[in-house]
């Protein structure tokens, strides 16, 4: 099965004093148990990096970078993904959904994706199931 990797489920994966990182670890040896390939793209991993950067520290990239993106499948977003994830932010018009959410939408439903690795309940109002719900 293909599930698509956001930000929140990824950071909480790789940072152990985060409240969700139970759940997340439980996820991830779960999909890798199964063999599900985890799809995420290039805004996702440049949204996490920052995060963990910011809040963590290098190390944690460092691990991020040596760890995690060898298991990940990313999708490059290119111009085409960009204005249609510009697009859907204008038309949801909730400053709540970042661009990186919508592009992350389009790109699910672009690959027939409808699970997500994520905490965020955006995905959820979107119609995606999440392992969290």
């Amino acid at each position: 099965m293909k599930i698509f990797a956001d930000t929140s489920g990824l950071y909480a994966l790789l940072v152990k004093n985060d409240v969700m990182h139970p759940k997340a670890q439980y996820s991830f040896t779960y999909f890798s148990k199964q063999e599900d390939l985890l799809i995420t793209t290039s805004f996702v991993v440049l949204e996490t990096i920052a995060l963990l950067q910011r809040r963590v520290g290098i190390n944690a990239v460092y691990d991020f970078q040596s760890k995690l993106i060898p298991l990940l499948e990313i999708v490059w977003i290119d111009l085409e993904l960009y204005n249609k994830g510009i697009q859907r932010l204008f038309a949801l018009n909730n400053r709540n959904i970042s661009l990186v959410d919508c592009i992350s939408f389009e790109v699910m439903e672009s690959l027939g994706i409808t699970q997500a690795f994520t905490f965020d309940k955006h995905f959820r109002q979107m119609g995606f199931a999440t392992n969290f719900n």
